[in-house]
C-alpha cells in the first residue's frame, strides 16, 4: 500500500536509507562510508522539503520523495527488493508528475538506469558531484512528459 508520509514514519525512513544508500555505490571501484542522512544536510533538506510517499505491507518496505517533476529518491529495504515495490513506487511518482520528468543517479549505478529506463528516462547529463566528500560521476535522466 502506498500512502503518504507522516512524521511518524521519520525512523523507518531513516532505517532504509542507512541500508540501501551505499547500494548505489556497489559497482564503483571506491569505497564509501555511509553518512546518515539526518547528518547529510543536503540530502536530508532535499528530502523533508518533498512530497514523500511510502509503501508498506506490514512495515514500511519502502519511500520515494518528489517535487513536482523532479523526481528525488526513492528507496526500497533489501527485504523488499524483488518484489516490484520501486516499479510501483516509480510509477507512482510518474503519475504525479506533471511535464518531464527529471532525476539524477550516480552513472555505475546500472540496476536503478536500467529501471529508469523501462520507464522512457534518457540520459541527457553526465556530471561530478560527491557522496561523504567522494566525488563520483553521475547522470542527469529525464523522460519527456506523455502526449
Amino acid at each position: 500500500m502506498i500512502r503518504p508520509y507522516q512524521e511518524a514514519d521519520l525512523p523507518a525512513v531513516l532505517d532504509i536509507y542507512a541500508k540501501s544508500k551505499l547500494d548505489e555505490f556497489a559497482y564503483e571501484d571506491k569505497q564509501f562510508e555511509l553518512l546518515p542522512l539526518e547528518q547529510d544536510p543536503k540530502r536530508y533538506t532535499s528530502l523533508i522539503t518533498s512530497q514523500i510517499s511510502v509503501y508498506e505491507e506490514e512495515k514500511m518496505l519502502a519511500y520515494a520523495a518528489q517535487d513536482g517533476a523532479d523526481l528525488r529518491s526513492l528507496f526500497v529495504h533489501p527485504k523488499g527488493r524483488g518484489k516490484g515495490i520501486g516499479r510501483t513506487l516509480m510509477q507512482h511518482m510518474l503519475d504525479r508528475a506533471e511535464g518531464e520528468a527529471t532525476l539524477y543517479v550516480a552513472k555505475s549505478n546500472y540496476p536503478a538506469k536500467r529501471l529508469y529506463e523501462q520507464f522512457g528516462f534518457v540520459i541527457t547529463n553526465e556530471f561530478m558531484t560527491d557522496y561523504n566528500g567522494i566525488p563520483i560521476l553521475a547522470n542527469k535522466m529525464v523522460r519527456k512528459a506523455e502526449g
